[in-house]
């Protein structure tokens, strides 16, 4: 089927819905709206009619507006105050300067449904900055309506990031289909973690798409993930679902992630608790006259539980030498970081305060090492009032104890 077909058979085209499903709720809390067409073959996704940028963009919004109506006449029907996600394209948004959507949410507030029931999904807004300033306008308006915005995060792209922040949304949905079950690259990892730092900023929540697999869904929770939805749940469909019909189970799903993770960060409680006890006995036992003596011995002592140690002042300034284990598992000390300041790493002036009022020492997040590009953890340890000993812990010796 092509475009011409699909604008010859408007009467063939319909919505279907795919339901999204709420952590906090354990139910349905609105579906997406996606375009289908009956042919002789069967029922076919409209997806490939939407993103064909040779298609003029009046036939694009005539069909868009064709299948949104008859959505709307389905919730009129069958709604129980679900939200109805619509998909826009920014090109076709800035077309008409939101004309025919504006005009659409007059319409269905005028059937008495409202404004906070329309999520507009925009999609297609890497555009440059006079367009974003008039897509981010637009976006605005709705907003005041009562409308609310999602903003779709495609791929492992940090380039977007500034853009979503500009527009303002009240959703940021973030799309799983890339990533297996198992492969989730550092890069992904990244742009995730800065995605859900900007939705802590913005008051934005985070909607996890394409999940297919109990892994994926298990990822969208570990990573702030209120909203998700995909195939592993429900696959599209002609008709909207009872709202409690995914508690089942969300209750079970949700469970089993609190019981792993509860059972990871005992394990790194559990482990943060031993390398104290062990660095007590140890520091103890080093003659305290030379930083350079009791990195060495404290780092030595953690045998494979350590890569590399050093030792700062309260301010952050480096006072011993690193200590530092090769591939070949000789140490040797790197005298040129004596006198390096840390105190610019995030965290670090919060950590040295915790360990001068609590006495105990701590692990840190896991992040990417800046010269190894590993993924590490580092043990901070009070040596005294004033100094502070750093031991950075290799990702292989972390694997069981943190392993997803």
């Amino acid at each position: 089927m092509d475009a011409l077909d699909v604008m010859g058979n408007k009467e063939k085209a319909f919505p279907h819905f795919q339901p999204i499903i709420s952590a906090d709720k354990k139910q349905i809390i609105g579906y997406e709206v996606l375009g289908r067409i009956q042919t002789e073959e069967g029922i076919e996704d409209l997806s490939f009619f939407f993103e064909d940028t040779t298609i003029p963009e009046e036939y694009i919004l005539e069909i868009d507006t064709h299948i949104r109506n008859l959505a709307i006449e389905h919730y009129k029907s069958h709604g129980t105050g679900e939200c109805l996600f619509f998909n826009c394209n920014a090109s076709h948004l800035l077309y008409d300067h939101g004309e025919t959507i504006t005009q659409s949410l007059e319409e269905y507030a005028n059937l008495g449904i409202p404004y906070n029931r329309i999520v507009l999904e925009v999609s297609g807004y890497d555009v440059d900055e006079d367009n974003l300033g008039k897509l981010q306008h637009l976006l605005t308006y709705y907003s005041s309506l009562g409308v609310q915005i999602a903003v779709s995060h495609y791929g492992n792209k940090m380039s977007n990031i500034e853009k979503i922040a500009i527009l303002n949304p009240n959703l940021i949905k973030v799309n799983l289909y890339s990533l297996k079950d198992k492969g989730m690259p550092q890069e992904y990892r990244d742009v995730l973690y800065a995605l859900s730092m900007l939705g802590r900023k913005i008051g934005a929540t985070l909607l996890f798409e394409g999940i297919d697999g109990h892994g994926q869904m298990k990822y969208a929770w570990e990573n702030g993930g209120r909203y998700y939805q995909g195939n592993y749940i429900k696959e599209p469909g002609p008709v909207f679902l009872d709202r409690a019909q995914f508690k089942p189970l969300l209750s079970k799903e949700i469970h089993q992630f609190i019981n792993h993770e509860r059972n990871r960060l005992l394990a790194l409680y559990h482990l943060s608790r031993r390398f104290n006890d062990h660095l007590q006995k140890q520091i103890k036992m080093i003659k305290q006259n030379d930083w350079d003596d009791i990195v060495s011995q404290a780092s030595r002592s953690l045998k494979d539980a350590c890569f590399r140690g050093y030792i700062c002042n309260e301010d952050g300034d480096q006072v011993s030498s690193n200590y530092y284990r090769n591939d070949d598992g000789s140490w040797e000390l790197q005298p040129e970081y004596v006198g390096n300041n840390w105190s610019w790493r995030p965290y670090f002036l919060e950590n040295i305060i915790r360990m001068k009022h609590e006495g105990i020492g701590n692990l840190s997040d896991m992040y990417s090492d800046i010269e190894t590009n590993e993924l590490i953890r580092t043990y901070s340890y009070p040596i005294n009032e004033t100094h502070y000993l750093f031991l950075d812990i290799p990702y292989l010796y972390l694997y069981d104890r943190d392993h997803h």
